[in-house]
């Protein structure tokens, strides 16, 4: 385990830290308005289960399951959660299925005709790649679209990923309103002061939520497991991390070997043709044409 030196801020990618800092109401509002960078304006939100956590294989995995009103009056609902790599994408589509499916009445589905809300599914990822991705793009917004022309299919199933680990911008660096997101989520936990880039009351609240020497003793203690869990499932991580590249090397060392064997192998055949060929008084340059070899090859046969 790491040394453990008392934090000025907490980690808002541990479970403890994630649930103090989006689990206030206020600070997920201001938090999904900068997400959804203007495409929608959320006014309000419930929490439907304040803590569900997830299956048993994740358990520690807090997923919140919201219902947003948007300044249309429309409702759309939102699951917002921290992720393990383990087929990601995958898991992701099973609880925004779920989600769908659970919307849906018991009976009379003609009556109702399928009129489901939006949905969306919003990721945390903390120190992994996405599947696929270019390691460096850290704002995924996607939905169903035509694979061909680009153009959305349907806007009520998103996926909105943060890709922490792609950030890398200074503070100097930062652009926007999503940039300071990245920046707090990415170097909350290290930072000693509130950055100058961080002092609109937005990021103020998320700052006072964080700060460590606020929380109390119990707090402290359920944070401090939290944060060895992810210290833990980052050393699981890197140790398999380790082993793929090592049966990547593996398998390339394997086809290698495979290709040198094979080049070996029509070598000696060519070989022996050759000495076939010259004991049919066949000429140097006609046994070279027919076998490959170079004519210094063949005149060294016996």
């Amino acid at each position: 385990m790491k040394n453990h030196v008392q934090p000025v801020f907490i980690d808002p990618t541990t479970d403890e830290g994630f649930k103090r800092l989006f689990g206030d109401k206020v600070n997920l509002i201001n938090f999904l308005n900068i997400i959804f960078r203007g495409r929608k304006t959320i006014v309000d939100l419930t929490y439907r289960d304040t803590e569900r956590i997830g299956a048993t294989e994740e358990i520690g995995k807090v997923i919140f399951d919201l219902v947003v009103q948007l300044s249309t009056g429309e409702e759309i609902i939102i699951e917002m959660q921290t992720s393990t790599q383990t087929n990601l994408k995958q898991r992701m589509l099973y609880y925004a299925s779920k989600v769908i499916s659970d919307t849906a009445p018991k009976g009379n589905r003609k009556a109702w005709g399928y009129a489901i809300p939006e949905v969306y599914t919003i990721v945390l990822m903390d120190g992994f790649h996405m599947p696929g991705g270019d390691h460096k793009t850290y704002f995924h917004d996607t939905c169903l679209c035509n694979r061909d022309s680009g153009q959305i299919f349907y806007e009520g199933l998103g996926f909105i990923y943060l890709e922490i680990i792609n950030f890398v911008k200074s503070e100097a660096e930062v652009e926007d309103e999503l940039d300071k997101v990245f920046f707090m989520l990415k170097n909350m936990s290290t930072l000693k002061t509130l950055p100058r880039i961080m002092k609109s009351a937005v990021f103020q609240r998320f700052f006072q939520l964080a700060s460590y020497a606020k929380l109390t003793k119990e707090e402290r203690a359920m944070y401090d497991i939290s944060l060895k869990r992810k210290w833990d499932a980052e050393a699981v991580r890197m140790y398999q991390e380790g082993l793929e590249k090592q049966l990547e090397q593996a398998k390339k060392e394997a086809k290698r070997a495979v290709v040198i064997a094979k080049a070996e192998g029509e070598h000696q055949k060519a070989v022996e043709t050759a000495l076939k060929l010259k004991k049919m008084a066949l000429s140097i340059e006609q046994i070279a044409e027919a076998t490959g070899l170079t004519i210094d090859e063949i005149e060294k046969l016996k």
